[in-house]
């Protein structure tokens, strides 16, 4: 019975180790300062936990739910709003919202659905390509610390998949510690954070930011976590599932949060043969894996401290290598359509230019050329 525990337990230190330098990066994006980055970490963290054990424990699937990476990709790589972080704050109830319309309107699910895969993944991409850029930015800005990070990576791409970026973070950390002056007193408030943030409702806000984080989450995070489940042999409950994760992620916004939603990396590790023999006790390594999210979330603190302590062209590098994979699988997928090529083309540069209009950020630009040319194409 120890495998499923020591797989949850693997699943849970990937999950969050491997990316929540990206998300905290997207906090600071949208204007959140250290303290609302600690409790928004938090929040996203406990909130994965708990419904990840609950839902494990409720259906007996092994129900992994994660944090939203490219949708925190997405916040990185967008301009902070006009009304600071609380009308980001405002943005992620909408999207929240959105979600649990998904749960219960089956159109609006269809509708989603509906976008096709190679403008969806060139979307992704786009948002994807300028912090992919950030680890060759980080060894020429600070080589003597940034190489040894991006070698170890490569090493462990090829001796243990699954340990690179955790690795490299673990490098970073030491990097840090021995290599970069502190200033004085950097950990002395990194105890548990717990702000309320009064959301602003910035329609352009919500447009530029709450519905591209809705689309993106939905389609790189909850239709392929729900694929990973059903490759295993499960069948799981995708409309409570996700009124759940919409309810969960709104609570958490109050305190800073964005979306939660269907794992796929670590569901692979829960759900898979790895994790038992017999797939019914397989729901164990979920459980687990939400426990080990509960308790790394109370690490938060320390995690946005560190972080605040170190050069930020360093972080963002260890970020960038950590959607490297993402970035190739998105690519891969934005090409795979002949028909589509050219819109998803269109899609990608569009997103990748950091065009904004009406205060609207390019990530929705980049979906609407992506549609509009498609459309246009196929006549």
């Amino acid at each position: 019975m120890m495998q499923p525990v020591i797989l949850g337990l693997l699943a849970a230190f990937v999950g969050f180790s491997s990316s929540f330098a990206v998300v905290l990066q997207g906090f600071a994006a949208m204007g959140a300062g250290p303290e609302q980055a600690a409790s928004a970490l938090f929040a996203v963290a406990l909130g994965m936990g708990v419904l990840g054990a609950a839902c494990s424990l409720i259906w007996r699937m092994p129900i992994s739910i994660a944090w939203s990476t490219p949708g925190a990709a997405l916040l990185a790589a967008s301009v902070a709003p006009a009304g600071g972080f609380p009308a980001a704050v405002g943005a992620f109830l909408f999207a929240s919202a959105l979600v649990i319309a998904a749960g219960f309107v089956k159109p609006l699910l269809k509708l989603v659905q509906a976008i096709p895969a190679p403008i969806a993944n060139a979307m992704l991409a786009g948002v994807l390509l300028d912090l992919c850029l950030a680890p060759a930015r980080a060894v020429g800005a600070l080589p003597a610390l940034a190489l040894p990070v991006v070698l170890l990576w490569l090493v462990m791409l090829r001796v243990a998949r699954i340990w690179a970026v955790p690795a490299a973070v673990a490098l970073t950390a030491v990097m840090i510690t021995v290599f970069t002056p502190l200033p004085q007193g950097a950990f002395e408030h990194a105890g548990l954070h717990i702000l309320f943030v009064a959301p602003r409702f910035d329609l352009s806000t919500m447009i530029g930011v709450g519905l591209p984080l809705f689309l993106v989450t939905m389609a790189s995070q909850n239709v392929p976590g729900i694929a990973v489940l059903q490759a295993n042999g499960y069948r799981p409950p995708a409309a409570p599932v996700f009124v759940a994760t919409g309810v969960v992620s709104a609570l958490g916004a109050f305190i800073g949060g964005h979306l939660v939603n269907f794992a796929a990396i670590t569901a692979a590790l829960c759900a898979g043969p790895e994790s038992h023999p017999d797939p019914a006790k397989r729901w164990i390594a979920g459980l687990v894996c939400g426990l080990g999210y509960i308790a790394l979330a109370f690490g938060a603190g320390h995690a946005v401290a560190a972080v605040a302590a170190a050069p930020p062209v360093l972080i963002q590098g260890v970020a960038g290598l950590a959607l490297l994979g993402a970035l190739l699988s998105a690519l891969q997928g934005s090409m795979l359509s002949e028909q589509g090529r050219l819109p998803a083309v269109l899609t990608f540069v569009t997103c990748a230019s950091g065009l904004s209009f009406f205060g609207i950020g390019a990530a929705f630009w980049g979906l609407a050329t992506g549609l509009i040319a498609s459309r246009i194409l196929r006549q």
